[in-house]
């Protein structure tokens, strides 16, 4: 079976050798992959940045006893006397930061190729934190710890779905050998995964844009741009994703170069987005 190189999977130089082209033939070839692989480390910076966040604010709170610092930016994030609530919550969190960390190391090419004991358990242990956090969130968006009107809740609950389905099909296609279909899946399943990541750069990108919140309440967290995002932080990586792959499927150079455009705008939101929240969210709360 042949394995089809996609526009995602970076490959690194690794003791001193060279690195492999992601692309070999075409032009229009070459801007998608440079295109795609952009976004792969601007998104894993901002997804490092949004680990740090998590493991200083919510973990050192934690270590320290002053589990209310998790009220400031979660509302009814810790509840006193909710022992089941809250160890779900810690829970979620702490997956949340295992599954950043090693997600991205599976889209290395090199480390497949050269380690490829670990590329497999990595993704087994990728699969299983994604699948905790997927069902954590669950239980916490049932049990009213998450903010947000139904209509976000709908939007939460297709985002765990859709982690539950790719992790699922990645997993049955690696069993299968079906590397080609696995690696579709495992980064559908990454995207996914970085639902909760999309919502959270897109709401601060959003308000840095229009100067502060705009299209929802802020107090109560309701609102029509809110709505959209609950749904939006599934669909939107996952529709450009699909883009990729369609056009690859094609010989002609225009659609490759349309979708490389398409992938420098989701760069520059992404970036905006990402400086956006770390000023904003993040690093206020690190310290």
């Amino acid at each position: 079976m042949t394995t089809e190189r996609l526009p995602f999977d970076l490959d690194l130089p690794a003791g001193g050798s060279p690195p492999v082209p992601l692309i070999r033939t075409g032009s229009a070839d070459r801007v998608l992959a440079t295109a795609g692989v952009a976004w792969w480390l601007i998104a894993l910076a901002g997804q490092t940045i949004f680990t740090a966040y998590i493991a200083l604010l919510y973990g050192v709170s934690a270590w320290t006893g002053h589990f209310d610092r998790w009220n400031e930016v979660v509302p009814r994030g810790w509840v006193s006397g909710h022992g089941a609530g809250n160890l779900v919550l810690a829970g979620h969190l702490l997956f949340a930061a295992l599954v950043f960390a090693s997600g991205g190391l599976q889209l290395v090419g090199a480390v497949r190729r050269r380690a490829p004991r670990l590329h497999r358990w990595n993704g087994r242990f990728y699969l299983v934190a994604a699948i905790a956090l997927a069902l954590s969130g669950l239980v916490l968006v049932a049990a009213g710890q998450s903010p947000g009107d139904p209509t976000q809740t709908a939007g939460t609950m297709l985002n765990v779905l859709a982690i539950l389905a790719f992790a699922g099909m990645a997993w049955r296609d690696a069993l299968a050998r079906r590397f080609d279909r696995h690696r579709r899946w495992a980064l559908r399943l990454l995207l996914a995964v970085a639902g909760v990541w999309f919502f959270r750069i897109g709401l601060m990108g959003w308000i840095v844009l229009n100067k502060g919140p705009a299209g929802f309440d802020p107090h109560t967290f309701r609102g029509p741009t809110l709505s959209l995002m609950a749904f939006g932080q599934t669909l939107v990586p996952l529709a450009i994703l699909e883009m990729v792959f369609q056009v690859r499927k094609r010989t002609q150079a225009i659609p490759r170069v349309a979708v490389a455009a398409v992938l420098g705008l989701a760069n520059v939101a992404t970036l905006v987005g990402i400086a956006a929240a770390t000023a904003l969210m993040w690093l206020p709360h690190m310290k």
